[in-house]
């Protein structure tokens, strides 16, 4: 079949296996174009199919020549309907991972659940016996615990409606977009969905298994953001879910006499979560831009490479004040936020009358999903049927 871009809202109900396969590949191939890391050997990577958990799992194999065992929950194609990126993705590494002479094994499942969790440690029993190093790159709308009830993460403020003013990214209007208070109770669940509560299960549930080795690192990611985005970030809450996924991590260190846990603050990138919410998406638009023209401009894999070779896998790992790995360093650089307030400021005014940058965005966009990359055909008839190597049906 022939596959096309199929957008509704920001999200993308279609797929491209060979567009997926080609991120893929160019993602090995600039780990394998930097020198080797002194880094961990058996890795476990929960929420392994996308962004910067995939980037993870990549950097560890070809970078740290680590087996790896991801952790994902992708639904495969059926019929006319194509398997999500996240499936294609994994795919994809599998295989070249397969032909490299690497191990890679993965379970598809609700990571938040224990039977997904049990599966895992059987898993590192059988095959690895100890791991190392776990990274924690869940990005989900909701999760039901062992008790059977079910949370929901919302994109609200925790201070007061927030009102700012923004570029329609499908009409290329002025808008001014209002983003409602949450509750108590919606603050509750958000911090029950995004933040470390699950971390900190699957940490407790590995230990007790046995299958952790002395001084295992473990790292989760974060966003932190600029002053502008912070009412509906840093201040709302997702923000909130990330201050526990910090005290989260400085408590499992404490804890656990063999876990030293770290939260990663990275730069923002377009990805299908970060697209759902109000007025980021123009922002990073804006700040690829830029970025890019100062050459500071990274993405997934590249933050990730730099975070292994200087900030964590080093002798002593580097960290801000509040003891977290700061990727966002570049984004937060004065140079980059003034240009960015200069562009907001004429944006009050309705002065902007360049929008290629939106067009630039969508491009980013349709590229998680394997579309509108260079050397793949997306005229030539594919079968959206692609299978993982380690997942038998």
């Amino acid at each position: 079949m022939i596959i096309e871009p199929k957008v509704r809202g920001f999200i993308c109900t279609t797929s491209h296996p060979e567009g997926c396969k080609e991120n893929v590949r160019k993602q090995i191939a600039y780990i394998k174009n930097h020198p080797k890391c002194n880094g961990p050997k058996k890795v476990l990577v929960i929420g392994a199919s996308t962004g910067y958990g995939l980037a993870s799992r990549i950097a560890s194999t070809y970078g740290c020549d680590a087996a790896t065992i991801g952790v994902i929950f992708d639904k495969p194609a059926s019929g006319s309907r194509t398997a999500t990126a996240g499936w294609y993705n994994t795919a994809a590494f599998e295989t070249f991972a397969a032909k490299d002479g690497y191990y890679a094994k993965t379970i598809n499942g609700d990571a938040f659940s224990m039977e997904t969790k049990q599966q895992t440690i059987d898993l590192i029993k059988q095959d690895l016996g100890q791991i190392d190093f776990v990274v924690y790159s869940l990005a989900a709308p909701k999760r039901t615990t062992a008790d059977g009830t079910t949370y929901t993460s919302v994109l609200k403020c925790t201070g007061e409606d927030f009102v700012n003013t923004t570029v329609d990214l499908k009409t290329k209007e002025i808008v001014e977009v209002t983003v409602p208070k949450a509750t108590e109770q919606e603050i509750h669940d958000t911090i029950k969905v995004m933040g470390g509560e699950d971390w900190k299960d699957w940490m407790t549930a590995l230990n007790e298994a046995g299958v952790l080795a002395e001084n295992t690192v473990t790292v989760a990611y974060s966003y932190i953001g600029p002053e502008l985005t912070y009412p509906m970030y840093h201040k709302g809450t997702l923000g909130a879910a990330k201050a526990h996924l910090l005290k989260t991590a400085q408590e499992m260190t404490k804890e656990f006499s063999n876990i030293n846990a770290y939260v990663s603050v990275n730069k923002a990138l377009v990805t299908q979560a970060s697209a759902a919410i109000p007025v980021v998406p123009l922002y990073i638009a804006v700040l690829y831009r830029i970025m890019e023209k100062k050459q500071i401009h990274e993405n997934a894999i590249e933050q990730i490479e730099r975070m292994y070779q200087e900030k964590l896998f080093v002798d002593t790992p580097v960290l801000d004040e509040t003891g977290q790995i700061r990727m966002d360093d570049w984004e937060l650089r004065e140079d980059v936020q003034s240009e960015i307030k200069a562009f907001w400021d004429k944006l009050y005014a309705h002065e902007i009358p360049d929008f290629s940058y939106i067009d630039e965005y969508w491009v980013a966009f349709r590229q998680l999903f394997g579309f509108d990359l260079p050397n793949v055909d997306y005229s030539k008839d594919v079968d959206p049927n692609v299978a993982i190597p380690s997942i038998q049906d």
